[in-house]
């Protein structure tokens, strides 16, 4: 007999991103995680300002919309009083590294025990494609001239989960990818790991997930898999950069 695939009743009709995009990929691999563990009734979402606001209409399990680069001080909030929940931020890298650096900072040396996950595409997208933090040396943005971007300009691409992984109250710290299955399902396992950590650990956690915006990238949907690997991962090496003693 052929397995039947069922829409996991976490998602929610169409989603609105653009074709290719890596955001609502990674809205169903949260969505499996929270489902096939049983923590969607637990799970609380500090959602930030950017493409992932397209989650809102898509996803069902609770969402607090936070000012821009503020989720990592709304998560801390919501945690002190929801002790028990699994508190999580989605943010993109200018929220997460760039707007919000300093909430994500303080948040992971005071060990505030959330997960933050930030998705890196390594662009401002809704606001029009300027360039962020960690957007690479010469790659075109709508702020960085035809040239794209210039190092001495503009300095270099920011690895935050390398920086997070030498504040010594982070718990675990890892970078994965989304831009093929092989990749899908570790990151999957990361998340997932992320998760139990902060529940079972009462730990700070913080998952980066680099994902595909051809939109920005300036490729065809299909072709941003290969974008990835030839131009983004050298640059964002992945791997976990700090985890729990045997965990």
């Amino acid at each position: 007999m052929k397995a039947v695939y069922e829409r996991n009743p976490l998602l929610k009709g169409s989603n609105k991103f653009c074709p290719g995009c890596g955001h609502p990929l990674l809205n169903k691999i949260i969505a499996d995680v929270l489902l096939e563990n049983g923590w969607a009734g637990e799970a609380i979402t500090a959602l930030c300002i950017g493409c992932a606001l397209n989650m809102t209409p898509y996803v069902d399990w609770d969402l607090v919309q936070c000012p821009h680069g503020r989720a990592a001080a709304v998560a801390t909030g919501i945690k002190h009083v929801q002790k028990s929940k699994l508190v999580f931020t989605y943010q993109g890298d200018g929220d997460a590294a760039g707007i919000g650096l300093t909430e994500t900072f303080h948040a992971a040396s005071r060990g505030e025990p959330f997960t933050q996950i930030m998705v890196n595409n390594q662009i401002y997208g809704m606001t029009g494609g300027q360039s962020s933090c960690t957007t690479l040396i010469g790659q075109r943005t709508t702020t960085s001239g035809p040239n794209g971007r210039d190092p001495v300009r503009t300095g270099y691409p920011t690895r935050l989960a390398e920086v997070i992984a030498t504040v010594d109250a982070a718990g675990y710290v890892a970078r994965v990818s989304i831009h093929d299955p092989k990749h899908i399902r570790r990151a999957k396992k990361a998340i997932e790991k992320a998760f139990r950590l902060q529940l079972e650990e009462n730990i700070y956690t913080f998952v980066e997930v680099l994902a595909m915006c051809p939109t920005n990238f300036h490729v065809e949907p299909w072709d941003a898999p290969a974008y990835m690997e030839e131009k983004v991962l050298p640059v964002f090496p992945l791997g976990e950069f700090k985890t729990p003693e045997g965990r």
